[in-house]
């Protein structure tokens, strides 16, 4: 197996008077990780396909990928898997796609919020049991993954990995045994499961989706032709022409074979649905839909209700490319300031762009960011960005714009304040590092440079995604579980 090797660096606490900005990449709210499966009923060979379901995913994790295909004609232990660190397009070629031949299978793009970044903790996982073999692949964290792993060490298991998803893989493999299919080993399992996850499982014959009762990760199925789809995001649907049949419910779990579908529970009772209000405000793409909820209407309407309940006197809005762009034009619409582009994008700065002395650490925004300067001089401007976390950059794209000749900003933040972290694979930063849990309104106004600064309410998340039932625990400390004190971030790789 080809596998390549990036070298990945974070640095950089919050913004405080005097501090030098870190890594731009530091400072901002990490995805989460993209997956896909799928099954060809005609038989057809589907790596090709996974790739560019994947390729619609990359914006959900850059650090990794895989993928992982059978023949479900063929014998039980068929399985071929490829996986490397890099984006996709790095990872696979030509030649590798032509070598994984099979009808069924799962991929996944990954960015860590458990385990470090390796070539060991890559996905999907494959293992190889007595009952044939199983791949997985995962979007999410358990909180309860160190004492479920303590638990598996004690009987036997061998880990090759610092990523709770292995202890999933396990469980399944471990239930298997002693079950009498592989749904009841996955319903098993799930049932022992405590955070948030979403999960494709590819058996010999099977396809399974599985969601985490309370909805906090997306997974949907789609249909194209002889070929059922499962994926962390319509927007991969649609990059394969596939047509976009429903979400998998909450606390959902479906098997697709040759046969046909059928969906089974993987809780007794039901649980009050908690999805990830980020997946709104910055994770998904804007093309997709989630839950009933279009990502683009939620971001404009969160736009407009920052111009509703934080007004400014401006002469243009612009936003913080991507996330904030959409944000920007929905305040544009209903505050009549016209919104402008601010800012240039350079698409071909690496994601990992290394940056070993201070300076150029302290030249990362300037270096995938440029100001537009007939745009913004002279002008009084409202900027508008999906979070502030740490401050680190935020301040210098103010710096840059005053640089560049605007008279004032005001920055519109389409998100509430950060105070506290998520356990359920969303990589905000201990409190210690949020600039906001730490210091008022007025004084992150101060420490970024902004003439005035504004956030989202808690009430008006609710209006921006129709009253979906959220989970929104990073901003009013509301858990829809009981969850561990402190970080548990990297506890496997204590164990």
């Amino acid at each position: 197996m080809n596998q390549q090797l990036s070298n990945l660096s974070e640095t950089g606490a919050f913004l405080s008077a005097g501090t030098s900005i870190p890594a731009a990449e530091a400072s901002g709210v990490r995805e989460e990780c993209g997956i896909f499966g799928i099954l060809d009923t005609a038989g057809k060979s589907v790596a090709r396909d996974i790739y560019r379901g994947l390729c619609a995913l990359q914006h959900r994790g850059q650090e990794s990928c895989g993928i992982a295909v059978s023949a479900t004609d063929g014998p039980p232990k068929n399985m071929s898997v490829h996986k490397g660190l890099g984006l996709v397009s790095e990872v696979f070629d030509e030649n590798c796609l032509a070598s994984l031949s099979g009808n069924l299978g799962v991929g996944h793009v990954r960015y860590s919020t458990s385990g470090s970044t390796t070539a060991e903790n890559t996905q999907p996982l494959v293992l190889t049991y007595m009952k044939g073999t199983l791949a997985l692949a995962h979007n999410g964290n358990l909180i309860n993954a160190a004492s479920l792993r303590r638990e598996q060490e004690y009987t036997g298991a061998l880990f090759h990995t610092t990523i709770d998803s292995e202890v999933i893989a396990y469980g399944i493999a471990r239930e298997r045994i002693r079950s009498s299919s592989v749904e009841e080993a996955v319903c098993r399992t799930a049932s022992r499961l405590e955070g948030g996850y979403a999960l494709v499982v590819a058996s010999p014959r099977k396809l399974i989706g599985v969601r985490d009762p309370y909805g906090l990760k997306p997974l949907c199925l789609g249909r194209r032709g002889s070929a059922w789809l499962l994926a962390s995001e319509s927007c991969a649907l649609s990059a394969l022409g596939a047509e976009f049949v429903r979400d998998i419910r909450p606390g959902e779990a479906v098997t697709i074979t040759e046969a046909g579908i059928c969906s089974w529970p993987v809780t007794e009772s039901p649980i009050r649905p908690a999805h990830c209000v980020f997946e709104y405000i910055y994770f998904a793409r804007l093309d997709s839909v989630i839950d009933g909820v279009s990502v683009y209407d939620a971001r404009l309407k969160s736009g407009a209700a920052l111009a509703r309940s934080c007004p400014a006197d401006a002469d243009l809005v612009a936003g913080v490319p991507d996330s904030g762009l959409t944000a920007a034009a929905g305040f544009s619409m209903e505050s009549g300031i016209p919104f402008a582009l601010a800012f240039c994008k350079n698409s071909y700065v690496g994601r990992t762009f290394i940056k070993p002395t201070p300076e150029e650490r302290q030249s990362a925004v300037q270096m995938k960011l440029s100001v537009l300067e007939p745009v913004v001089r002279d002008k009084r401007i409202v900027l508008v960005d999906d979070s502030i976390v740490r401050g680190t950059t935020m301040s210098a794209l103010i710096r840059m714009l005053r640089q560049a000749g605007a008279k004032e900003v005001h920055v519109r933040i389409s998100s509430p304040p950060f105070l506290h972290p998520c356990y359920f694979g969303t990589d905000v930063p201990t409190g210690r590092q949020l600039i906001a849990s730490s210091h008022s309104v007025e004084t992150v106004c101060s420490l970024i440079g902004a003439d005035s600064l504004g956030y989202l309410t808690l009430e008006d998340l609710g209006e921006m995604t129709g009253g979906l039932p959220l989970c929104r625990a990073c901003f009013d400390g509301r858990y829809p579980m009981e969850v561990p004190k402190g970080d548990i971030r990297n506890e496997l790789e204590n164990l």
